[in-house]
């Protein structure tokens, strides 16, 4: 008979199936870990999102309310200087009717209206100085939170 050589392979080369299911839990594992990790960065991303929403919503708001008080305030001034001048215009005219009712002549009617006439557009012109003066300084004061605002915004762009 002929002699046929078997080949054994020592136990100890063979390997063993349980090796690799314990690497597929340990890659489930670190899957988990990472999902863990991004989920971890999203949530610490999205509160420092909220926090700068905030923070930029908060300096709005306290930016309009700056502006509001600013040009509430121009507002009143102008406001007042407006009430002045009316107060001035009516004291002006009753003063103009009672001149009026005192003159004795055509001419005398005459030159108290074209007086008249000329200090009230001297007075008007000087009040619409006045009024132009604190508009353009209640829209310059009223611009200046919101230019402060712009500017700090800029500023790190640059």
């Amino acid at each position: 008979m002929a002699e046929f050589k078997t080949e054994t392979k020592p136990v100890a080369e063979a390997k063993p199936q349980k090796a690799k299911a314990v690497t597929a839990a340990e890659t489930e594992l670190d899957m988990s870990a990472t999902i863990r990790d991004i989920a971890e960065k999203s949530v610490t991303q999205a509160k420092d999102a909220y926090d700068k929403i905030k923070s930029v919503a908060e300096e709005t708001t306290d930016l309009i309310e700056d502006t509001y008080v600013t040009a509430s305030k121009g507002f009143s001034d102008f406001n007042v200087k407006a009430l002045e001048a009316a107060r001035t215009n009516v004291n002006a005219s009753f003063d103009f009717a009672r001149a009026l009712l005192q003159v004795k002549s055509v001419s005398q009617a005459v030159e108290v209206t074209s007086s008249h006439i000329r200090k009230q557009f001297e007075v008007l012109i000087d009040q619409s100085r006045e009024l132009t003066e604190i508009a353009q300084k209640i829209a310059n004061e009223s611009a200046e939170p919101i230019k402060a605002s712009v500017e700090k915004i800029i500023k790190p762009v640059h």
